[in-house]
């Protein structure tokens, strides 16, 4: 074929398709704003009676979707972190959290919405919590013994080190790792801006509770510092976009994470102790950036996503004891629970023009999810193996007819062996306890709940009529067990929770 044939060709068939192509100019911004530890229940949502009063995200919701069945892959944060990132459940991997100078849960090729977004013509940057590994061995001296592995002497600072937020599709970060596993210092892009020298401070924080793993920390390293200064580099990064030019920029917060460290301005802004300061001075974070992207002109562009990595820690029983207030709101459980209080989470999208503002959905979603609604909305084709559990959520954001429930089902996991399936209304725990820690008798006792102990076979509850999961009906629907079982084996034993998409 002569090559001005062949010209004519290509231009034809571009022409056809073009309207099918989404043009850069029209592509989103996206914006994760990602809490550590909160709880479902934790947003005021404009009420008013709310011991935590949270005016941003009210604002951010009342404006765009708000999900009151959204879930995180886990009860902890680094597994929650990969399937949010990557559109597949973290159990088919592992299971845990990244330890102090623990190295990358990532493949060489896995995919990751950034390297997607990327691809697409996406600025890409990263702030805060990364919590997914590094490789360290980069930077660590020869022969360091593992007793000496979080030494500062052990390691060359001066060094970049790979296989962080920059290798999995990020253009620039900027954090500081986890705010209680060393090193204790400033992150920028694969380099360190601050040296850890010193040993970590050892006393608790001034505020709420929380302690320091050990590990060396660099010279005037503050954890009050990390909330403000993370969302400031956000801002920064988002100040410099172009308005031509499509952003991405997830936001991992610290907070409201232990150390429980609000800055003293916010202390006594809750009724709901230093936790609930904490709170609202992440809420306050939300202004900021949701404030620089309208200074920006590019709200009215922007999908915004906030969402955590799981519900709250166990420090929510002295709250309920001390302010009468649950952070799980209806729900039993904390972090690491397989109940629902471990894993269902606040999940607010908003999107100006495409999403109805104070629409209200009670469609259960979950954080893989983001990878499918992502590819819709760029135009991006999956390979067969990429984000085999995230399904498009773009019907239920946009309001249009489709086929309910979204999902089949939805595979609930903490801890190895021990799993929970969502199905409709009902939910089936696999496991004689979806509790990771005994349940206090007050606590149970406070909500009529019965404790389960090692020898029980399983659970089932009726989420609709029992959100509190207190009255067990596994021995009631032995067929229901059976089939969710056997659909919950056939997940975790390699298939696929999405659908094959042609």
């Amino acid at each position: 074929m002569k090559n001005s044939t062949l010209t004519a060709l290509v231009a034809f068939v571009f022409a056809i398709f073009r309207p099918l192509l989404p043009a850069a100019d029209q592509l989103p911004n996206i914006v994760i704003l990602y809490a550590d530890d909160m709880g479902v229940a934790d947003v005021s949502y404009g009420d008013p009676e709310a011991k935590i009063q949270t005016p941003h995200l009210d604002r951010l919701a009342s404006g765009g979707m708000r999900f009151t069945d959204g879930h995180s892959s886990s009860g902890i944060c680094t597994p929650s972190r990969f399937a949010l990132l990557t559109g597949q459940h973290h159990w088919r991997r592992f299971h845990g959290i990244v330890g102090a100078f623990g190295e990358t849960v990532f493949k060489p090729n896995d995919f990751t919405i950034a390297k997607m977004l990327q691809k697409q013509g996406y600025k890409t940057g990263c702030f805060g919590k990364w919590h997914l590994g590094w490789d360290f061995s980069a930077i660590r001296k020869p022969g360091v013994k593992a007793k000496d592995l979080t030494k500062a002497e052990s390691y060359d600072w001066s060094k970049r080190f790979p296989d962080g937020p920059l290798d999995q599709g990020f253009d620039a970060y900027f954090g500081d790792g986890t705010i209680n596993f060393p090193p204790y210092c400033w992150i920028e892009d694969d380099r360190f801006l601050t040296i850890p020298t010193k040993p970590v401070i050892k006393s608790e924080p001034l505020a709420g509770g929380g302690t320091f793993r050990p590990g060396p920390m660099a010279e005037g390293w503050n954890p009050y510092d990390i909330l403000p200064t993370i969302t400031d580099k956000t801002v920064e990064w988002i100040e410099k976009q172009e308005k031509d030019e499509p952003f991405f920029a997830y936001l991992a917060f610290n907070s409201p994470h232990y150390p429980i460290v609000p800055n003293e301005e916010f202390h006594g802004k809750s009724k709901a102790g230093y936790y609930g300061d904490f709170v609202i001075e992440t809420d306050a974070q939300v202004g900021k950036v949701l404030a620089a992207l309208e200074k920006g002109g590019h709200a009215e562009n922007t999908l915004v996503i906030f969402t955590a990595d799981n519900g709250a820690e166990t420090h929510a029983f002295q709250r309920l004891e001390e302010f009468d207030q649950w952070s799980s709101g209806s729900f039993r459980g904390v972090k690491r629970d397989i109940y629902e209080g471990g894993h269902r989470v606040p999940f607010i999208v908003r999107w100006p023009g495409e999403i109805e503002a104070g629409a209200v959905s009670d469609e259960v979603v979950s954080q893989v999810d983001l990878a499918a609604t992502f590819a819709g909305i760029v135009g991006y084709s999956f390979e067969k193996e990429e984000a085999i559990d995230s399904y498009n959520l773009l019907p239920v954001l946009r309001g249009e007819d489709y086929e309910k429930p979204l999902r089949t089902a939805t595979v609930q996991n903490t801890f190895e062996g021990q799993y929970a399936l969502r199905q409709g209304d009902w939910v089936l725990i696999d496991a004689p306890s979806g509790s990771a820690k005994k349940e206090s008798k007050s606590y149970l006792d406070h909500f009529g709940l019965e404790g389960y102990t090692k020898g029980n076979p399983g659970l089932l509850f009726n989420l609709k009529e029992d959100p509190r999961q207190s009255k067990n009906l596994y021995a009631d629907y032995p067929g229901r067990v059976e089939s969710m079982r056997r659909l919950l084996r056939r997940y975790v034993e390699g298939e696929r929770c999405a659908p094959v998409r042609r």
